[in-house]
């Protein structure tokens, strides 16, 4: 049986009906009625119908899972509005198969091998609060009571618990969603909603709140963005604790998938070790999807291990590389302080040197990362009084993170250096395939590249790369001098427009911005940029993307997918008037689905996205330059389609949260079997999962065929 988090009473009911659910589980389509023909079962294929006591149960998932396979396998689909199902291409294995659903809860497993009709019998939820249990975490988030708009700015410890800083709700919600409590891992799951026993007894949930920041490798960061809110932040959180603990629902309802969301087919893959957390995964070229065919899916891992998973999806094995470092005395997250964890007690269980964060393909099939090779302090090469060319302008002291290339079919491992500090990383569409990399942060000021051509040429790291600082053209007069405003600011999200050969990226703040920097000539002395805040009631970029027209996406803290087109700009884009805030018209805020944060009454949504990612070649079968953000509360990928949202939801295992995604496709001549989008489970906390410790990261493959049926 598979390991839940949901409950002994939902478990006693579901095998309650056991017994009637086999009875009528197995029977093929002909011992009841006749077949229907829309069911053409393969010898690979299971397919039937869903009913309840009510009927027809639509728009509901079908799970079937193996452990025969090398790694763990899952393949999910949602059934068609007569509660009809198909699950095609199944490996040769024996499985567990189940319905889950809203409003419902789990059915019994039922054991099945593919090339059979398999008729189900779904389980009605006996009660509200059983039925809540599946919801996505963003409904359990929404019941967050956010201070009200009239308590800001805040008064202090001695007054209302809220820091002066604090000037505005908006602010405080940048910090309790995407730039401050939910960077790394969901709220509103079943692990952070209730206060786990084994974390000890406290006088009061805020004392149980205070311990449990402080658990594990990540607490400075934890404990620095609560500090950020002041006392009335672990008030509040307390406060919605206590009263989930003493029963309270969501009061909003998550509805069933509906329309071209019931023709999705997900596929997952384990792929780590339970104490290992994934950043990103990566399956093909960015620029080329075409690039990698059928290949090898590979992930970083960050602070949690030097362990990179690669997962064959053909063959179904998960492996690892080891990533090295240059220096042994590059430091590792094991040191990180810490306090004992419920799950894990005294066990410091991340250990990583090599930190690495995103990777990224090339059009040879190398896969690149951001990633450590040595402590911080740079080579003098990087500093003042070196003949770099960026150096003579922009001397840096250190750098927190670099880069490293893998040759999948050598096993070769290269590690370059870098002067700058690399977060995210993108291939330009340039003669020199040049890798631009984002510094994330602290505000370093620059944006740093690698020419490929000439490292490919040379050899040479410190010849190859360069640096630029981020510089406002003040007067106007198109070219950088003594006038000009140099921005202390980091890119967060990267990417390249296309059509220009500018790079764009996202900068952390609040209320944040996008910036365009122009490279022109000679990037260390002719870069230009140009920066665009967020308007109200927009605030808080993180991750963009942009598509093949010029237009930036990128999600907002304040619950929107943003837009920004710089065509539509209207007034002068550099001199004294270009303050940041000179062209709103040029932003559109699209908000996210799902409900709001209590006390909060702006538009938008308790929605807390990581990433933006646009899908330029239709990789998914939604169209072109389709946006798609990260549900990270939604526990799904959401697809703005023709100003529509199409959410593909991940409903099992629970507490879906990925930060990064990819298309391929593998052959455009098989119709949808060879496209999809790929992404991974990304929460710093597997453990958190539904199933608890021992719970992997997964890969996951989403598919859209022409209907819920269609093989």
């Amino acid at each position: 049986m598979r390991t839940t988090m949901l409950g002994s009473g939902r478990a006693a009911l579901a095998l309650a009906l056991a017994v009637l659910t086999l009875a009528t589980a197995g029977r093929s389509g002909t011992d009841a009625q006749p077949p229907d023909p829309a069911l053409r079962v393969g010898a690979r294929d299971l397919a039937g119908t869903v009913s309840s006591a009510g009927g027809p149960e639509a728009g509901v998932w079908v799970i079937a899972e193996t452990t025969d396979l090398p790694t763990k396998f899952t393949r999910i689909v949602v059934t068609d509005d007569r509660g009809r199902y198909m699950i095609p291409d199944l490996p040769t294995a024996s499985y567990r198969v189940w319905v889950r659903g809203y409003g419902l809860i789990d059915s019994p497993d039922v054991p099945a091998t593919p090339g059979r009709s398999l008729d189900l019998r779904a389980v009605p939820a006996p009660s509200p609060a059983s039925a809540a249990e599946y919801y996505p975490a963003l409904y359990w988030y929404s019941m967050l009571r956010v201070p009200e708009p009239s308590e800001f700015p805040g008064t202090g410890p001695e007054g209302n618990g809220i820091p002066p800083a604090m000037k505005s709700q908006a602010q405080w919600l940048d910090v309790v969603k995407t730039n401050g409590c939910y960077t790394c891992h969901q709220l509103g799951n079943k692990a952070t909603r209730t206060i786990p026993p084994e974390l000890g007894d406290f006088e009061s949930s805020a004392d149980a709140w205070r311990r449990r920041l402080q658990s594990g490798q990540a607490m400075i960061q934890m404990t620095t963005n609560i500090g950020r809110l002041g006392p009335r932040g672990l008030q509040q959180f307390a406060e919605w604790t206590d009263r989930i603990g003493a029963g309270a629902l969501p009061a909003a309802l998550p509805a069933r998938p509906r329309g071209v969301e019931r023709n999705l087919v997900l596929t997952l893959w384990d792929w780590a070790g339970p104490k290992d957390y994934l950043h990103d995964e990566v399956s093909t070229d960015k620029r080329n999807p075409r690039i990698n065919a059928n290949g090898l899916i590979y992930g970083t891992t960050e602070e949690s291990t030097d362990l990179f998973p690669v997962l064959d999806p053909v063959n179904h094995k998960a492996t690892q590389v080891k990533m090295p470092v240059r220096d042994a005395a590059t430091p590792s997250s094991k040191a990180n302080p810490m306090l004992p964890s419920p799950y894990w007690g005294t066990d410091p269980i991340w250990d990583s040197q090599a930190s690495m964060h995103n990777p990224m393909f090339d059009e040879k099939g190398r896969v690149w990362f951001t990633s450590r090779v040595r402590p911080a302090a740079n080579p003098d090469a990087c500093k003042a009084g070196s003949s770099h060319p960026s150096a003579k302008l922009t001397p840096l002291e250190t750098s927190n993170r670099h880069l490293a290339m893998y040759e999948p079919r050598s096993g070769k491992i290269t590690l370059i250096g870098t002067c700058f500090s690399t977060h995210h990383l993108v291939f330009a569409e340039d003669q020199n395939n040049t890798l631009w990399t984002s510094a994330g942060g602290p505000q370093s000021g620059v944006v740093g590249w690698l020419n490929r051509r000439v490292f490919e040429e040379t050899g040479d790291e410190m010849k190859s790369q360069g640096w630029t600082a981020i510089v406002l053209d003040t007067n106007g007069n198109g070219r950088r001098d003594e006038d000009d405003t140099p921005v202390k600011a980091a890119f967060y999200g990267i990417g390249v427009n296309s059509n220009d050969g500018t790079v764009w990226g996202s900068v952390l703040g609040f209320p944040g911005m996008v910036v365009r920097l122009n490279p022109g000539a000679n990037p260390p002395t002719t870069a230009l940029a140009e920066a665009f805040e967020v308007p109200s009631p927009g605030f808080g970029p993180r991750g963009m993307d942009i598509d093949r027209q010029g237009v930036v996406w990128t999600p907002l803290s304040s619950g929107h997918l943003a837009s920004f087109d710089r065509r539509k700009c209207k007034g002068p884009l550099n001199g004294p008037t270009a303050t940041g805030k000179h062209c709103p018209e040029g932003w559109t805020l699209h908000p996210f689905p799902g409900p709001q944060l209590a006390n909060v009454s702006e538009p938008g949504s308790a929605e807390a996205s990581y990433y933006a990612w646009v899908d330029q070649f239709d990789t998914a079968g939604l169209g072109r330059n389709v946006p798609i953000a990260t549900g990270n509360a939604s526990e799904a990928l959401l697809a703005l389609v023709n100003g529509r949202w199409v959410q593909l939801r991940v409903p099992y295992p629970l507490g879906f949260y990925t930060k990064w995604m990819d298309g391929r496709i593998d052959d455009p001549n098989t119709g949808w079997k060879g496209r999809a989008l790929w992404a991974t489970f990304s929460t710093r906390a597997p453990f958190h999962l539904e199933g608890g410790k021992g719970t992997t990261s997964k890969v996951v493959k989403f598919q859209l065929r022409p209907d819920p049926l269609a093989h």
